[in-house]
């Protein structure tokens, strides 16, 4: 499913203003962009129904030369050959594969470890860098206001006991045919599954990239 125009051209005006805002050190040029910015949180406002000014401030919070987010999630498979899930309690308690928002000061193979120790008390070892792929390029629901790329790493079971967190209110491992339907589509969709299936089965698979 594509994205909307008017969130792509929010996205867009919102990644100029907040670059320029970064380097421009005319005060006129600062005012410019950020009009630019408020003209970009206006847009996103019409399309989304959330209030302008709400958006603005989070446009606001936001500063330095304009890159897209980092997310880790991870394909863990147990020796039956099923993969790890988790209900998120943040998105009506959907399942999705363990992951999160990558940390500073941590390389992203370190924050997936981490993410599927917090979420699901077991601990892996990070094997494969099997997808690299932008979010709007996925269909993912809802959309991002931000540009997010999305790494998907496979993990090998090292240790551990099954323990839900603050995020996760359930952990089970899934057979390829039970996956489950009630899918947290803003983190993992289908098709992204049944990539991890594939690359767990053939390791020697080319990681993927858009």
């Amino acid at each position: 499913m594509a994205e909307p125009n008017w969130l792509i051209w929010a996205r867009e005006l919102q990644g100029i203003s907040q670059t320029g805002l970064t380097y421009a050190k005319d005060p006129f040029d600062k005012e410019r962009y950020e009009m630019l910015r408020t003209l970009a949180a206006k847009m996103m406002a019409e399309g989304s129904g959330l209030p302008a000014a709400k958006i603005e401030t989070i446009f606001q919070e936001h500063s330095g030369y304009a890159t897209p987010k980092l997310e880790v999630r991870v394909g863990v498979f147990d020796k039956d050959g099923r993969i790890l899930m988790v209900r998120e309690v943040l998105d009506q308690n959907k399942w999705t594969v363990p992951g999160g928002w990558s940390d500073v000061n941590l390389t992203a193979a370190d924050c997936a470890a981490k993410e599927v120790w917090e979420e699901t008390g077991y601990t892996v070892r990070i094997t494969k860098l099997a997808m690299a792929l932008d979010r709007a390029t996925q269909g993912h629901q809802p959309p991002e206001a931000f540009s997010v790329t999305k790494l998907f790493f496979l993990g090998e079971l090292t240790g551990g006991t099954p323990t839900t967190s603050i995020e996760t209110s359930e952990v089970r491992f899934f057979a390829h045919d039970e996956i489950p339907e009630d899918l947290s589509t803003g983190r993992i969709l289908p098709h992204q599954i049944e990539r991890l299936f594939a690359h767990h089965a053939t390791p020697a698979l080319p990681t993927e990239f858009d």
